[in-house]
C-alpha cells in the first residue's frame, strides 16, 4: 500500500495533467494550489502548536502529574468509558475537539499505557468524546459555522442535534462499559508496573497544584474565545516557565522539549532505559506533528486544483434535481456532506457548500432547516476525524499516535451516529417541518 503522501501527490499530478488537457494552463493550477494552502494555515499553525503545547506539558510536569493522579484514582477497568465521558465533559468546556485530544487525550492515552490497555479502543474513546463536546458545545467553531451556514438559530442548530447525538452517546457509552475487562491492572506483575511507573513519575518530576495552570489558561482561552493558536503557545509558554521554577531541567532541556520534545535522556539515571515511563513521555514538540502537516499541505493542494473546474459544485447541483420526498431530500443532503467533506477535507467549506445548495431545497419542502444544518453535522463534524487524510484524521493520528484506520471500528460515537441519521432520514423521524404561518 501506497503512503498517503505519497497517493496524495500522484492524485496532484493527476488532476494537474487532466485539468489541463480541460484546456486550463498551469497558472490557473497554481494560482488556486496556492489560495487553497494559504487558507490551510490556520490548521497548520494549530498543529504546530498542539505539538510545542504537549512537549512543555511534559517537560513542566502537567502531564506527569495527570498521569500520575489518574493511575491512583481512574479504576482500569472502566479506562475507555471514563476516556469518553472526561473528553465529552473537556470539550463541551472548551469547545475544541483538537485541544481536548491534545491535551487530556494525551493524558488518558498515556494512563492506557501504563495498565496495557488496547491503544486504538482508547484512542477511539478520546477522539468519541471529544468530537461530541465538539458538536454541541455552543462554543465550538463548527457548531458556529453550520447554524450561520444555514441560518439556523444556535441552540434550535444544537437542540436538533440532540436527536441524533444524544442516543447515539449513550449507546457508545454502555459499549465501551461492556468491552472493558474487568481483569486490568489486577494482577501481581500489573500491579508492580504501575507502581514502578508512579514511583518514576516522581522521581523526574515535582508534582503541585501550580502546575495545572497551563490547563486552565486552555480552558479560559476556549471559553473566552480567544485565538486558539494564540491561547495554546501562552499555555505552552507558561509550561516552559512552571518547568524553569519546579523541575530540575536545564534551561536548555527546556527549550529543546518545545522543539523536539520529550527525550528519554533528559530523565538522567533516575529511571531505567527499558522502563514503561521512557514510551509515554517520549512525545511532544515543534516536529511531532509534521507527517500530519505534510500531509495536510498536500491534501489542499489537490483540493485547489478541484477548485478550478469548480469539480464539488457541479456534483452536487446534479443531485439536487432527482430529489421528490423530504427523505430523499435529507439522506441527499448527508451523502452530499460527507462525500463533499471526505473530498475538500474541510468542515468549514463543506458547511457553506452544502447549506447554500439545499438551503432553498429545503423550504421549498417546507423540511425544517435545522435538520439540514444537523446534517452538516452528523455527516461532516461527525464523519471527518475517521478519515486518515482530513485534517481531523491526521490531528488525532499524530497527538494520540494511533492511526485513523485503527481507532475508526471503535469510534462508536461517529459511527452510531451516521447509522442514526440515515434511519430518521428514511423514516421521517426528527424530521421537522416547517410550519405554514412560519
Amino acid at each position: 500500500m501506497l503512503p498517503l503522501e505519497v497517493l496524495t501527490l500522484l492524485a496532484i499530478c493527476f488532476s494537474c495533467l487532466y485539468i489541463m488537457r480541460l484546456g486550463y494552463n498551469w497558472s490557473d493550477l497554481q494560482t488556486s494550489m496556492s489560495s487553497k494552502v494559504g487558507q490551510a494555515l490556520p490548521v497548520l499553525l494549530i498543529l504546530f502548536a498542539i505539538g510545542v503545547l504537549i512537549g512543555s506539558w511534559i517537560v513542566s510536569g502537567t502531564i506527569p502529574m495527570l498521569i500520575y493522579h489518574g493511575v491512583a484514582w481512574i479504576n482500569p477497568a472502566w479506562i475507555y468509558i471514563v476516556a469518553f465521558l472526561i473528553c465529552i465533559v473537556f470539550s463541551l468546556l472548551t469547545g475544541t475537539s483538537w485541544g481536548s485530544a491534545g491535551t487530556i487525550g494525551v493524558v488518558m492515552m498515556g494512563i492506557a499505557q501504563v495498565y496495557d490497555a488496547n491503544l486504538a479502543i482508547t484512542a477511539a474513546a478520546v477522539v468519541g468524546g471529544s468530537f461530541f463536546g465538539d458538536k454541541l458545545s455552543p462554543l465550538s467553531d463548527t457548531t458556529n459555522i453550520a447554524s450561520l451556514a444555514t441560518d439556523v438559530p444556535l441552540y434550535e442548530h444544537i437542540k436538533s442535534m440532540l436527536y441524533t447525538t444524544g442516543p447515539s452517546a449513550v449507546l457508545a457509552a454502555l459499549v465501551y462499559m461492556a468491552i472493558s475487562p474487568s481483569s486490568f491492572g489486577e494482577t501481581a506483575s500489573e500491579l508492580a508496573v504501575i507502581s514502578q511507573t508512579r514511583s518514576d513519575l516522581h522521581q523526574i518530576f515535582n508534582f503541585n497544584a501550580m502546575l495545572l495552570l497551563p490547563l486552565a489558561v486552555v480552558i479560559y482561552g476556549s471559553i473566552r474565545k480567544k485565538s486558539t493558536f494564540l491561547t495554546l503557545m501562552l499555555s505552552a509558554f507558561l509550561a516552559m516557565i512552571m518547568a524553569l521554577i519546579f523541575q530540575d531541567f536545564a534551561f536548555q532541556d527546556v527549550v529543546s522539549c518545545l522543539k523536539d520534545g520529550f527525550k528519554p535522556s533528559m530523565a538522567g539515571q533516575e529511571v531505567a532505559a527499558d522502563s514503561s515511563i521512557v514510551k509515554i513521555l517520549n512525545r511532544g514538540g515543534l516536529y511531532n506533528l509534521i507527517e500530519g502537516i505534510v500531509i495536510s499541505i498536500l491534501i489542499f493542494a489537490f483540493i485547489g486544483t478541484l477548485d478550478v473546474i469548480d469539480a464539488i459544485a457541479v456534483s452536487i447541483r446534479a443531485i439536487m434535481s432527482k430529489i421528490q420526498k423530504p427523505r430523499q431530500l435529507v439522506t441527499a443532503s448527508l451523502t452530499a456532506t460527507w462525500l463533499t467533506n471526505l473530498t475538500t477535507s474541510n468542515q468549514y467549506a463543506t458547511s457553506f457548500v452544502i447549506g447554500t445548495a439545499f438551503k432553498k431545497k429545503y423550504d421549498d419542502m417546507k423540511v425544517n432547516r435545522s435538520v439540514l444544518s444537523r446534517s452538516i453535522e452528523d455527516a461532516g463534524t461527525m464523519m471527518e476525524n475517521l478519515a486518515p487524510w482530513t485534517p481531523s484524521g491526521i490531528f488525532m493520528a499524530s497527538t494520540l499516535g494511533v492511526s485513523a484506520l485503527e481507532y475508526a471500528p471503535y469510534q462508536f460515537l461517529s459511527l452510531f451516529n451516521i447509522l442514526l441519521a440515515y434511519f430518521f432520514a428514511m423514516t421521517g423521524i426528527a424530521v421537522f417541518k416547517t410550519s405554514a404561518k412560519k
